[in-house]
């Protein structure tokens, strides 16, 4: 439980880390930052401490009694504005095609994917967000060095560059947690409630 994941919010309420359950306590007990609760509501550590702990939240033991694990923590003097630059990687380009070959509309896990050049660099096809996508083995090599038409091969959508916020991608999936979507859709992030729902 003190390894999960917290959401780390600026004054501004935008969010610009992740970090532990461990972390968001030394800062909270430090008084550098307040728990953010379900009503977007801010407690510094003792009020924090004082809350109820109901029967379907998260909770650790101390000597003083449980106390419940936030999950969205603001820093109290911290307004950097988060970059919006999202990092071309490969590791992006999969988590902006969701794992999908982009040809056949097939999941696959990352082994069974690689990434395609949908203008191939051998006819001037260049390596950014919107030439680029990720498409399954059985796919790529159905494609060649073509272009889709060349291949008859269809793309499911328009390879873009991602609007939202890489803040996501630095935790594991299946451990961000629902309270972060008001935040994370502050970041122009349309589908991102979405996205957390599935984990």
């Amino acid at each position: 439980m003190l390894d999960a994941a917290v959401l780390v919010l600026n004054r501004s309420f935008l969010p610009i880390h992740v970090t532990s359950v461990r972390r968001a306590f030394i800062l909270l007990y430090q008084g550098l930052a307040k728990a953010v609760d379900e009503r977007y509501d801010t407690f510094e550590f003792e009020s924090w401490r004082r809350q109820r702990v109901r029967s379907d939240d998260h909770s650790i033991g101390t000597v003083a009694g449980r106390i419940r694990v936030p999950r969205v923590i603001q820093l109290a003097l911290f307004d950097r504005v988060p970059r919006r630059h999202v990092r071309f990687s490969r590791t992006n380009i999969y988590a902006r095609d969701r794992n999908t070959c982009q040809y056949c509309g097939r999941r696959k896990t990352r082994a069974e994917l690689n990434l395609d050049h949908v203008i191939p660099r051998s006819q001037g096809g260049r390596t950014t967000w919107e030439n680029v996508v990720c498409s399954c083995v059985e796919c790529n090599r159905r494609k060649g060095g073509r272009t889709p038409r060349q291949a008859r091969l269809r793309l499911l959508r328009a390879p873009q560059r991602p609007r939202w916020t890489p803040i996501v991608g630095m935790v594991p999936p299946g451990q961000t947690h629902p309270e972060w979507g008001p935040f994370l859709s502050i970041l122009d992030a349309p589908d991102r409630n979405a996205e957390l729902a599935e984990h």
